[in-house]
C-alpha cells in the first residue's frame, strides 16, 4: 500500500511539472521561495561518466548557487540532476531560465543565478567535451525552474490556504515541497539504481540521514521550512 501511495505522488509531482513547463517559458526567481531546478542530458545523453564528474559538478553547484541560494536537496543522476533551492533575501533573478545553458550567451550584465547556472553548465560542458573527445550540447537547452511554494498556479490537487501549500491527495498533512523534497531523493529508486536512498551517493539524502556531514545543503533551514526525508 505505502509503494502504491510512493508511486501516485511520483507521478503526481511528475504531471504538475510537465503541466507547468508546457506553459511557461519565462521564469523569475522571487525572494524566499522554495524552487525545483533541474535538467538532463541533451537527447538523453550522460553527463557524468565516471566519479570525479559527480564531484566536479558538486563543487561547481556549491560555488555558483552560494551567493543566491541555499540548497535544501540535490540529486545527481547519470543523464540528469535535481536541485531544490531558496533563494536568498536580496538576490533574486530577474531573468529568463530558457536561457541556462551551455549554447546561449550570457546578455546581461548582472551576475544573477540565471547566468550563474548558465556558466556553471557552459564550464562543466566544456570539461565533459575534452573529457569524452565529444563536441556539442551536452544539456538540454531549458534549464526548468518550478516554484514549489508559490501558490499562483498550483494543479488542483493542492489547497492554498494562510500562506501554506498543502496536499489535497494521498496525505492531506503533507505540504507540497515535502512532496518535492523526498521526489528528488527517490529518483535514483525509482531509476533501480538503489533500493534505498540512502544507497546512493550522489545525493543528499546520506547528509539527512546522519550517514555524512556535507557542507553543501542548509540542514538547519531545511527542518525550518518543515521538509523531513521520508526512507
Amino acid at each position: 500500500m505505502r509503494r502504491t501511495a510512493d508511486y501516485l505522488v511520483f507521478k503526481i509531482v511528475r504531471f504538475f511539472h510537465l503541466f507547468k513547463n508546457s506553459i511557461l517559458f519565462i521564469m523569475y526567481f522571487e525572494e524566499e521561495k522554495i524552487y525545483h531546478i533541474y535538467n538532463q542530458g541533451n537527447n538523453r545523453c550522460e553527463i557524468f561518466f565516471k566519479r570525479d564528474n559527480y564531484l566536479f559538478f558538486l563543487k561547481k553547484m556549491k560555488f555558483h548557487f552560494a551567493p543566491f541560494a541555499d540548497i535544501l536537496a540535490w540529486c545527481l543522476m547519470p543523464n540528469h540532476f535535481h536541485l531544490m533551492v531558496f533563494i536568498k533575501p536580496d538576490s533574486a533573478t530577474r531573468g529568463f531560465s530558457d536561457t541556462m545553458t551551455q549554447s546561449h550567451r550570457i546578455t546581461s550584465p548582472k551576475n544573477t543565478l540565471n547566468n550563474s547556472i548558465a556558466i556553471m553548465l557552459r564550464s562543466y560542458t566544456r570539461a565533459i567535451n575534452k573529457q569524452e573527445k565529444r563536441s556539442g550540447s551536452l544539456f538540454k537547452s531549458h534549464t526548468k525552474a518550478i516554484c514549489v511554494n508559490c501558490h499562483k498556479g498550483l494543479a488542483p490537487s493542492y489547497l492554498y490556504k494562510d500562506g501554506i501549500t498543502y496536499s489535497k491527495s494521498l496525505n492531506p498533512d503533507l505540504q507540497y515541497p515535502n512532496i518535492v523534497f523526498n521526489y528528488i531523493h527517490q529518483n535514483p529508486v525509482k531509476a533501480n539504481l538503489a533500493s534505498n536512498v540512502m544507497d546512493w551517493e550522489f545525493s543528499s539524502a546520506k547528509d539527512y540521514g546522519g550517514l555524512r556531514e556535507g557542507e553543501l545543503v542548509n540542514k538547519e533551514l531545511a527542518k525550518a521550512l518543515g521538509l523531513t526525508l521520508e526512507n
